[in-house]
């Protein structure tokens, strides 16, 4: 099992005090450690800080969270808790559409299929999961969770 947590705020910027909001998304992740003894990480962009704990499943060494992709000139970050059950599928479809991997996780399945289809991305989805995207260029984050709510997610 795996766990995340974060916050934003787009009414100021984050950047100034970056230090500052990643110490407190290293505690966040404290909180949570036992929900994923393996690994943890922290993000801190301009207006959002996601923090993540791991239990390591799939390519624990390129599987790492928060997870970082870049496209378009722009960056989008993505915790993620679950399991995607047609990942493979859904992945020789993101391929097909020009996305290359750098893992075989599908956490970046699920980054990828969010930035080819947005907040559409969702019914494309078959599994339990939970994540958060920060999206830089539409200047937001974006929370999911399965239809069932198998994978926590509170806000």
């Amino acid at each position: 099992m795996c766990g995340f947590a974060g916050f934003s705020d787009y009414g100021d910027s984050l950047r100034e005090e970056r230090y500052l909001w990643m110490a407190l998304a290293r505690r966040m992740a404290g909180r949570i450690a036992h929900r994923g003894p393996d690994d943890r990480g922290e993000h801190v962009s301009n207006h959002v800080a996601l923090s993540h704990v791991r239990l390591s499943v799939i390519d624990p060494e390129k599987g790492v969270q928060p997870m970082t992709k870049k496209a378009g000139g722009h960056s989008y970050t993505i915790a993620y808790n679950g399991e995607v059950y047609n990942a493979a599928e859904l992945r020789r479809e993101l391929e097909a559409l020009g996305h290359v991997f750098e893992t075989d996780c599908d956490t970046e399945v699920v980054l990828n299929a969010y930035i080819e289809y947005g907040e559409n991305c969702a019914e494309k989805l078959n599994g339990i999961f939970a994540f958060a995207v920060d999206d830089t260029p539409r200047g937001h984050t974006f929370l999911c969770r399965d239809r069932f709510g198998v994978k926590p997610l509170f806000y």
